[in-house]
């Protein structure tokens, strides 16, 4: 049974914009992790790593008290992202499944979340 969907498009280079002129909005949008692995990318893999979280918080239906810093996305064995939850976050996902696509084409990126409740 599917729990949430959140869907997010971010426009890669107003978010980049936001970032360059905003001090401190890396370190309150992106976990010490998130940041370690977007050194020498593209502007698009930060820009997918927000629109992965704002996916999230619409699937879980933007609860009140979520950190971005309780939204970890990482890099699976296989390339692919997944996410790793603490916090309100986790409380609010409970045991369900997260499933998430990150996709970029020209100058924005999509994210879509599905979370699928373990009961089936």
């Amino acid at each position: 049974m599917i729990k949430g969907i959140g869907v997010d498009v971010v426009e890669i280079a107003r978010f980049a914009e936001s970032l360059a002129r905003t001090p401190g909005l890396r370190e309150r949008l992106f976990t010490e992790y998130e940041l370690s692995i977007a050194e020498e990318r593209h502007p698009s893999f930060l820009a997918g790593r927000f629109a992965a979280k704002e996916a999230l918080a619409k699937a879980l239906g933007v609860p009140e008290g979520l950190a971005w810093q309780d939204v970890n996305i990482l890099r699976a064995d296989n390339g692919a992202p997944e996410m790793k939850l603490t916090g309100i976050a986790k409380q609010r996902a409970g045991s369900g499944r997260i499933h998430l696509s990150i996709s970029h084409d020209g100058p924005v990126v999509v994210a879509m979340i599905v979370i699928e409740n373990p009961r089936g």
